[in-house]
């Protein structure tokens, strides 16, 4: 929520996990720049695409989960 709230210039406050970040105006720049950040906060590699497949906040995380469930353990 912290990086869509950076990257949409929105108080994470007033970010509804269940709109699409198309609806709030996610830049493309924006959606790739949030792959990068989520790649490198989490170790999963995600196509750029991601943002605008799973679109809102809440698909997302469940997305994100499943895929470090995945990952091997260390």
């Amino acid at each position: 929520m912290e990086r869509v709230s950076y990257y949409l210039e929105t108080p994470v406050g007033e970010i509804d996990p269940g709109v699409s970040l198309a609806e709030y105006g996610l830049e493309s720049v924006y959606a790739f720049a949030l792959c990068g950040d989520i790649e490198d906060k989490l170790g999963v590699t995600v196509e750029p695409t991601l943002v605008w497949d799973v679109d809102t906040v809440a698909a997302l995380t469940v997305h994100l989960a499943g895929l470090v469930a995945e990952l091997p353990s260390a």
